[in-house]
């Protein structure tokens, strides 16, 4: 019976794949692995199924968007736990998680957390500025938790940030399903052991669904594209009024004479935090050759 669905799950070779039907364990055509393509979660497939609820996947529908690692297709959101303090934001990961999101066609939302220690208004304005969406949130006040979860309803989303930024908290306030200890919920949710290579899609609602995700520190700049500096600045959504407006074409947006970029942080139109994140990727990536780009696998 051929049947469309959403892969909620990958361990092993095997993919759960949730149909009209119900759940079926598959496994993949070897037409996948000659491709040298995987199926991951969130992708929508065509299986062929049997009574027994196993099947084998035919197709990977056409993906708008997939991240490496973890190994998940077509996101919507991507949520960007920080805190204000304890530990405090780290503008750099942020950013370049940011870029990643951009890039992939992801929209990506700043949560600022622990905002009954201290406010977060000059972390919310940078971004704010940038026209990133920014929530603040207390898991002692209950603050910012209804829109966040507004935010995840119909979507396909996912959750990363370092630990000790009340990720963890957060999850458990968003999600009281799992009954899970604090400790306990970034398995499930974030940094579980296997969260590398395998990924499980949580259905929160009616077409509503959360990926686990691994920390900011498995975030690898080469296997997110961002190893092309001419796409770079494409990653940083403030700058895309002021390209094409520079006096050499050739502008890198770093330093040169005439840069309209340069002029817009001058002008505090883009943040001088942003830019100085952008300068810092530029120079990890200036160097990278095309052809190094063409033999590289992920």
């Amino acid at each position: 019976m051929e049947l469309f669905g959403y892969v909620r799950k990958s361990v092993g070779g095997f993919y759960h794949v949730e149909t009209e039907q119900g759940m079926y364990l598959c496994t993949a055509r070897g037409k996948f692995r000659k491709a040298r393509i995987s199926p991951y979660a969130g992708d929508r497939v065509r299986i062929l199924g049997e009574e027994d609820k196993t099947g084998a996947i035919q197709e990977i529908l056409p993906r708008k968007n997939f991240l490496v690692r973890p190994p998940v297709a077509n996101l919507d959101r991507l949520f960007l736990v920080t805190s204000v303090r304890d530990p405090g934001p780290e503008p750099l990961i942020l950013d370049k998680t940011i870029a990643v999101a951009e890039l992939a066609g992801i929209e990506p939302v700043l949560v600022v957390t622990k905002t009954d220690l201290e406010q977060a208004e000059e972390l919310e304005e940078i971004y704010r500025l940038a026209g990133i969406r920014c929530v603040a949130v207390s898991s002692v006040t209950g603050q910012g938790v209804e829109e966040i979860r507004r935010l995840l309803d119909g979507k396909i989303s996912a959750f990363t940030g370092n630990s000790g930024v009340g990720k963890s908290s957060l999850l458990n306030a968003l999600f009281p399903q799992f009954q899970l200890k604090t400790g306990e919920v970034s398995q499930k949710l974030g940094r579980g052991r296997h969260t590398t290579r395998e990924v499980e899609l949580y259905k929160i609602g009616e077409e509503s669904y959360v990926a686990d995700t691994p920390g900011f520190s498995t975030f690898d700049i080469e296997r997110y594209q961002l190893t092309d500096k001419e796409e770079l600045p494409h990653g940083f959504r403030e700058f895309s009024p002021y390209l094409g407006q520079c006096q050499f074409t050739s502008c890198s947006h770093t330093c040169e004479k005439g840069c309209a970029i340069l002029r817009a942080v001058e002008d505090g139109k883009i943040a001088k935090s942003r830019h100085k994140s952008y300068v810092a990727m530029y120079q990890e990536i200036k160097d990278v050759k095309q052809w190094q780009l063409k033999n590289k696998t992920v």
